[in-house]
């Protein structure tokens, strides 16, 4: 039966396709369906960026044919079949969510789209080009096209730029500016370039405190009488009759600012005066002295709109605000004929100062557990009137492992708490300038978590952690952040006997366990242009650097035993550092190819012989190698035995990793993605109960490999993820047995997120 309907759905996507080929049929009998446009360029001369001249002016040819997918037209389909006496329910909701309005010959208009191109030449300095357009009609085939023939002429070439000199002393500053003009003799001419040339000296004359000018004050004018040849001398001024207001600088008179401002009301309210500043409060909602670092705008200061943006930037950074709203007013009483005054105000409109918020989640993970999750977080802003927020979250978990075998029924209990105080200012003993910080002031960052974690017939794990760091946007892509101070305790406690006897059959693991103590630095980079989401390159770099127990052994003074401990405890002691690589490309029209490669590497030494098992390195799941189980991939070719706690076992201090995907729009919001996935983890040393688990040289045949495809709603970057993916190099398996594509045994991954 189940053949049989595999059969009759292909049979059914075969038949739309045909269907999707087949649209001339609903053609009206006077009108052709449009198929698009070409362009052929001649020129005398060689044309400098041919390839982006040519672009830019398909970019002018309209309209746009309708879409095509391997010669057919579904959408176009869809479509029409909505246009019938009765649609149906399933072409109507077709035709809302992918049709596509017929093009017909009709809608082109030749002549128009001649002058379209003419005029687009003339803006690059080739006049006087002809265009000459053909129209190719195929009244069988129910179709048309169109060409258009260019012969270009040689370019008007740039020979002097020069400012109109006057007696304003505007006139001085815009000459300065010329200075770092993109402007060059022997340019092409190219209206484009010009208008890019206004904008970037009002930008400079606006950074000058000119706050009424704007780039329509300036005209160029070219003159080609002084030359036989195509060249031409370009001179810059401003226009007739602009207003005074216009071409005198402006300075700031006074500074205020509404730290607890609502929208709408009166914002009148007492005056309080610090750092040559006005505070309008009736109660202290946010203290002066923690706000004026953040304020970049001074008394007596030229207006600039970029101290503008970079004051509001750094206010909307500290988390307190919901709008951040800075407007200037012209003081006309105290201006003069050289100068204008400013007052300027800062409205800041702050978030709810307390939040509550609860999540309830279905789990079911790969390993087999399933269960639900109750997580709760609280948060109150502004804590002390100095911006400080606190984020208390607490989660409760239970577990049981479902399926067959020996391992059904185990149950898992997890209890969590956490506390996060961030403070938006640097706490450190030297204090910095408010301007050290150009782009945004460093926040400091510090929390203090318990976790409790119960697996029945294994073991009970207690943990405790406390960090206190620093993190640091350095511009709009770099962020740094570091934790001079990290600090973990784990406690393995109530293992049963069947747990005991696996430590003892694995020293490896066993000694994992027992560094109960973790105290170190760490150091991450992280430089994203994925931001940048209309960039067509867009790269993605994070390193971190993880260094553990080096003061600690310097403080417990060494010792005979082995392992030393302080206070008690056996302390780690390791350097682990690694890197995460993306780069996407965005092809167009909604799609891209997102490719990843991980490399990650621990050193254990000293008090240590392997690394703790929270630091381990592991591979598989939905972020990692798709086609295989979470942490059920390696270390190397090992083979992990049947039995509970054999997921345990599969880590390694050293990762590599590589993943490509392309990603692709099916209808709004839902996107498809085909994707391939290879990683592994290994040790560097050799370990015999982790048989084929060390690094070496052959580590490329070693490699977990594996295919498969997914959709992913995508509703404004919140996405909910299903890939489905199946191995087609599995290291654990013999020699000569490893390629295979199990397409029979296919992992079905659940995630929020894409995975890269």
């Amino acid at each position: 039966m189940k053949v049989y309907l595999k059969y009759i759905a292909y049979a059914c996507v075969i038949f739309l396709l045909l269907q999707a080929c087949n649209v001339k049929k609903f053609v009206p009998e006077d009108e052709l369906l449009y198929t698009g446009a070409k362009i052929s360029m001649e020129s005398d001369t060689t044309i400098k960026k041919r390839s982006q001249l040519k672009a830019e002016l398909e970019s002018v040819l309209r309209p746009d044919p309708n879409s095509s997918f391997l010669g057919m037209q579904p959408r176009l389909y869809f479509h029409y079949k909505a246009q019938r006496e009765k649609p149906g329910f399933i072409n109507k909701f077709l035709n809302k969510q992918i049709g596509e309005e017929p093009v017909y010959g009709s809608d082109v208009n030749p002549v128009r789209t001649e002058d379209l191109l003419k005029n687009r030449l003339e803006n690059r300095g080739f006049f006087y080009s002809t265009v000459v357009s053909t129209v190719d009609r195929k009244e069988e085939e129910k179709e048309m096209s169109a060409a258009y023939s260019i012969q270009i002429p040689a370019p008007y070439l740039l020979e002097n730029y020069k400012l109109d000199s006057d007696s304003l002393p505007i006139y001085k500053e815009i000459q300065t500016t010329l200075e770092n003009s993109p402007l060059e003799k022997g340019m092409r001419f190219d209206l484009s370039t010009m208008k890019l040339e206004r904008e970037r000296i009002d930008r400079n004359l606006k950074s000058e405190g000119y706050y009424n000018f704007n780039s329509g004050f300036l005209i160029f004018e070219a003159d080609t009488n002084q030359y036989d040849q195509k060249k031409f001398d370009l001179f810059l001024r401003l226009k007739k009759d602009i207003p005074n207001e216009s071409v005198i600088p402006y300075r700031i008179e006074s500074v205020n600012i509404y730290p607890n401002y609502e929208v709408g009301t009166d914002s009148s309210s007492a005056k309080t005066r610090y750092a040559e500043k006005n505070f309008f409060q009736e109660e202290v909602f946010f203290k002066p002295k923690y706000l004026d670092p953040y304020l970049l705008i001074e008394e007596g200061q030229l207006y600039n709109p970029e101290t503008s943006r970079n004051t509001a930037r750094r206010l909307g950074n500290i988390g307190a605000y919901k709008f951040v709203n800075i407007s200037y007013r012209e003081i006309d009483s105290l201006a003069t004929d050289s100068t204008g005054v400013l007052e300027t105000n800062i409205y800041l409109s702050p978030l709810n100062k307390r939040s509550l918020r609860a999540e309830i989640q279905a789990v079911t993970k790969s390993n087999g557990f399933t269960g639900p999750s109750l997580a709760l977080g609280y948060t109150n802003r502004n804590l002390f009137k100095g911006g400080e927020i606190l984020n208390i979250t607490g989660n409760f978990g239970y577990e049981v492992q479902v399926g067959g075998g020996t391992q059904a029924g185990l149950e898992s209990i997890q209890l969590g708490l956490e506390g996060e105080l961030i403070f938006p200012r640097l706490l450190f003993p030297i204090k910095f300038d408010k301007n050290w910080f150009s782009y945004s002031i460093p926040k400091t960052r510090t929390s203090l978590g318990v976790d409790y974690l119960s697996r029945s017939n294994l073991f009970s794990l207690r943990s405790a952690s406390a960090r206190f760091g620093y993190i640091w946007n350095a511009n709009r892509f770099v962020t740094h952040e570091l934790n001079p101070v990290s600090v973990n305790y784990v406690k393995l406690g109530n293992t049963s006997q069947e747990f005991r006897d696996i430590l003892e059959n694995n020293p490896f693991l066993q000694n994992s366990f027992n560094q109960e103590f973790i105290a170190g630095l760490t150091y991450s980079f992280t430089y994203n242009e994925l931001v940048n989401s209309n960039s067509r390159h867009q790269f993605f770099l994070n390193s971190t650097l993880d260094v553990a127990g080096n003061l600690v052994d310097a403080i417990s003074g060494g010792g005979e035993e082995d392992p030393q401990t302080f206070l008690g405890l056996a302390y780690a002691q390791y350097a682990k550092a690694d890197i995460d690589f993306r780069y996407h490309l965005n092809v167009g029209s909604g799609s891209k190819i997102a490719s990843r490669l991980f490399a990650g590497y621990g050193v254990p030494y000293g008090n240590s012989d392997v690394l703790p098992f929270t630091k381990q390195y592991f591979s598989g799941g939905p972020y990692s190698v798709r086609a295989f189980n979470i942490r059920s991939l390696g270390p190397g070719t090992y083979t992990p035995p049947g039995g509970e706690g054999a997921f345990f076992d599969q880590a390694g201090n050293i990762r590599l990793e590589a993943n490509l995907e392309y990603r692709f729009p099916l209808f709004p919001y839902l996107y498809g993605a085909v994707f391939a996935d290879a990683g592994n983890v290994w040790n560097t040393g050799e370990n015999s109960t982790l048989e084929g688990g060390q690094f070496s040289k052959d580590f490329m045949n070693e490699l977990g490999i594996g295919t498969g495809f997914g959709l992913r709603v995508d509703i404004q970057s919140f996405v909910i993820r299903v890939d489905l993916a199946a191995p087609v190099h599995d290291p654990s398996l013999p020699e000569g047995q490893r390629w295979e594509f199990d397409y029979a045994n296919p992992v079905l991954n659940f995630a929020i997120g894409y995975p890269f």
